[in-house]
């Protein structure tokens, strides 16, 4: 399962596990699941509507507010499009999170497959 985390690239970086939306709301809804998702987007974006029980950390705030990331859980990180998110991914494996998972397509794709949203 995780395989990947282990995978570098040619320049030595570890490579960004990369999910897209459905698999990542069965993984958060699954019940043996302890998947915690993050959403890195601003305040206002994520008041403007998220996924269920995503945890509100902006990406600028995320180096300082890391001791909120659960260190044995698997981490998704989902922004608008993919991109803040796999920069917040990024950023998590450099200060040792090994568990990390970029959301591709962000909540932009998650309302058009029609995923719960707060």
């Amino acid at each position: 399962m995780f395989e990947s985390f282990l995978r570098r690239s040619e320049a030595g970086e570890q490579t960004i596990p990369t999910i897209d939306v459905r698999e990542a709301w069965e993984r958060l809804s699954s019940e043996e699941s302890q998947a915690i998702l993050i959403d890195v987007r601003e305040p206002w974006e994520y008041r403007s509507g998220h996924a269920p029980r995503a945890l509100n950390i902006p990406l600028g705030q995320l180096s300082s507010r890391a001791r909120e990331v659960p260190r044995d859980r698997e981490v998704l990180l989902i922004c608008l499009s993919g991109h803040r998110s796999a920069q917040a991914a990024r950023q998590l494996q450099h200060l040792g999170f090994s568990r990390v998972v970029n959301v591709k397509g962000g909540m932009a794709h998650w309302r058009l497959h029609r995923l719960p949203v707060e």
